[in-house]
């Protein structure tokens, strides 16, 4: 299947191809159609699937075809645009990203798009809304302030899609999507993007959708078979010196680390930065512009080290991103599908290596039984695990699940496989990157 067999408009297909995209993934070949022929969706996919372009190219399809149908362009004499769309999204990051993807496919198209989200002067963003906009990008938080304001009319929508609706609910956003969906008129198309179908989700699905189409293109909670995992054991103590040593060793170049917590993110960049690898930090309590400005650094090679608490784990989209490294294993097993997840995208090889301390197994045993499958070990010489330490219980983050504020959001193969009988090596092989 081809995306010209799919009823895009050819300026739609002239942009696509500019992306580089050629044949459809499998939530793109079937979602597409599902929300053209205009049945609600609930989709389940693994992240890195291709889902943004799955809802977003229909919905750019549904409304030029509506503008042609209106035969004017803003679709009012006026030229004020009513909103034909809303998407909300459950951070910063992941709103930004979608709303880049959108204007990428909409190049071609008299559509006018906007991304709102916390963190920021709400001002500009009620400026813009001023001519009114065809498809609103929004967390939930900022999307209330801004209809608060009589800023944003949310009357004329005609397509919604909740997108990681798990992480929505995992962060506290039920209530205030409840609002939001109070002030939608009744006939719409619902579409929800999920990376699992949890009991919580259907219920909420139960009270949105209608008669909705169920797509699952990957198993619930798995790993892209595009990413080699690999467990380094290693103490607690010589976390920092170890992956600076395989920065270094093997010339990583862009490499994704996650910590549990804000502060542990802020540490250990500057620790690594200190060992002559340039890194930044990226979290929630940093401004979205530091925030914008590490994440570009990154892109562009300036940073070759980002440190991230799970707030990033779903909200970035790194194209080519070869290593993820998970310092400290999340508390909850999911949030390693998502975490790895931002390698081995779009059809690419990823490296997903986690350090793990005596303290964290229980972590890895839930991590093992969620994928259903035993991850590979390593073993660096001069860094094996030391017997006599003895496991002490992992300090819970405080932000996990809480809710949040209004507006806010791989060992290259050189690694030698784990052996039998391996001595310890004298603390000279560690050698700082210059």
């Amino acid at each position: 299947m081809s995306f010209d067999s799919l009823g895009l408009d050819t300026e739609i297909l002239k942009a696509i191809h500019e992306q580089n995209y050629t044949t459809p993934t499998p939530i793109q070949q079937q979602a597409i159609p599902v929300i053209l022929s205009g049945n609600d969706l609930m989709a389940s996919a693994q992240t890195g699937t291709g889902k943004t372009a799955g809802f977003g190219l229909p919905i750019l399809q549904k409304l030029l075809d509506q503008q042609v149908q209106n035969n004017n362009k803003s679709g009012n004499p006026k030229g004020k645009r009513p909103l034909y769309a809303l998407i909300l999204a459950p951070t910063r990051e992941l709103a930004a990203q979608i709303g880049e993807n959108i204007r990428d496919y909409s190049r071609y198209l008299p559509i006018r798009s906007l991304v709102v989200f916390g963190g920021v002067s709400i001002n500009p963003q009620m400026m813009k809304l001023r001519g009114g906009v065809d498809i609103l990008i929004a967390t939930p938080g900022r999307l209330l302030d801004l209809v608060q304001q009589n800023a944003v009319d949310l009357a004329t929508v005609k397509m919604l899609v909740l997108d990681e609706a798990d992480r929505m609910l995992d962060m506290g956003f039920i209530h205030d999507i409840r609002r939001v969906i109070a002030k939608l008129p009744k006939k719409r198309q619902n579409l929800m993007f999920s990376a699992t179908f949890s009991s919580e989700i259907k219920a909420l699905a139960e009270t949105i959708l209608h008669s909705p189409k169920l797509i699952e293109v990957a198993k619930t909670n798995s790993a892209s078979e595009q990413i080699t995992q690999y467990v380094h054991r290693v103490d607690k103590r010589r976390k920092r010196e170890l992956l600076s040593y395989l920065i270094g060793k093997n010339q990583w170049q862009q490499v994704l680390i996650f910590t549990r917590t804000k502060y542990g993110a802020n540490h250990l960049a500057d620790q690594l930065t200190k060992d002559g690898i340039k890194a930044a930090a990226i979290h929630g309590n940093k401004s979205q512009g530091a925030r914008t400005k590490a994440l570009a650094d990154f892109k562009t090679g300036q940073i070759r080290a980002l440190v991230a608490t799970d707030i990033a784990a779903r909200g970035l989209d790194i194209e080519l991103l070869p290593y993820v490294v998970n310092y400290e294993l999340p508390q909850v097993a999911e949030d390693y599908v998502h975490r790895i997840g931002r390698t081995g995208r779009a059809q690419n090889q990823g490296q997903a290596i986690s350090l793990v301390c005596v303290d964290e197994l229980p972590q890895l045993k839930a991590i093992e039984k969620l994928i259903k499958k035993a991850i590979p070990e390593l073993i660096t010489q001069g860094f094996e695990v030391d017997p006599r330490i003895k496991p002490e219980p992992v300090k819970k983050s405080s932000a996990r699940r809480s809710s949040p504020k209004r507006g806010s959001s791989t060992a290259h193969r050189s690694l030698q496989p784990k052996q039998n009988n391996v001595k310890s090596a004298n603390r000279q092989h560690y050698t700082r990157s210059k």
